[in-house]
């Protein structure tokens, strides 16, 4: 039989994007996908959308949360698939076909995973996240910055774990982490798997969201290792601003 997958979508006032993300979880043409809708109880609009799109829809729940991952961890509870993605409010499948291509990759894997399209809010393309996706991917992936997104992982749900609170912008990375230090088989996709809409809370609260990852990545890899690995993704960040400058001029 084939594989379910449990989509979740969070959202929370945000009625510009949430019919697109909606309609791309609906439209797939895998058949096999339980979706899971989380609400922080919206109050412009958002609620009136999803509710048109209700029967495409296996569970709905719309009420007052405690932050991002308190209503991705309501996701996590409700979902009874054999896989679980997150494909947040404003984010899409690459296409209609994705979910259906990903299961035909191989068989009996733990966790899948691809390339991510950026995208603005005129939903032009930004081109392929700077972090490309490594052709082998391994828990140690993540030492020179999150190299796989949240959109484009998708990883069996016997191996996650809820989110965890302490941490208010960046638990998808330690998230991740647990997962793949379980899995034992863990195959690429080829070709963009997901559109990532850019922007978010971490891009507004870049700082705090730049400590968290700090303290993950200490956890998981170990303080001296970390501080070397931050130089490391200090030196790649200046070369890929002087390229990018020396292009643009």
């Amino acid at each position: 039989m084939k594989p379910v997958l449990s989509v979740i979508t969070i959202v929370y006032n945000n009625v510009r994007d949430i019919e697109r993300t909606l309609l791309s979880v609906i439209h797939q043409t895998y058949s096999h996908i339980e979706y899971v809708v989380i609400d922080g109880a919206s109050t412009d609009g958002t609620l009136d959308i999803i509710k048109k799109y209700e029967s495409g829809i296996a569970k709905l729940i719309s009420e007052k949360d405690k932050g991002i991952y308190d209503a991705m961890n309501k996701g996590l509870a409700l979902a009874t698939g054999d896989y679980v993605i997150f494909m947040n409010s404003g984010d899409e499948f690459y296409a209609h076909d994705t979910v259906e291509n990903v299961f035909a990759t191989a068989e009996n894997t733990d966790i899948y995973y691809g390339e991510t399209e950026m995208v603005n809010d005129a939903r032009e393309s930004l081109g392929r996240r700077r972090h490309k996706a490594p052709e082998k991917f391994t828990w140690r992936s993540f030492k020179y910055g999150m190299s796989v997104s949240h959109q484009a992982i998708y990883i069996k749900r016997s191996l996650v774990e809820p989110y965890d609170p302490r941490y208010k912008l960046s638990a998808d990375i330690d998230w991740i982490l647990k997962a793949a230090k379980k899995a034992a088989k863990i195959v690429k996709v080829d070709g963009y798997v997901a559109k990532y809409l850019v922007g978010g809370m971490s891009k507004a609260r870049h700082r705090q969201s730049l400590m968290e990852r700090f303290d993950i990545m200490k956890l998981h890899y170990g303080l001296v290792p970390t501080v070397f690995n931050h130089v490391v993704i200090a030196f790649n960040l200046g070369w890929y601003w002087l390229l990018n400058r020396r292009t643009n001029d």
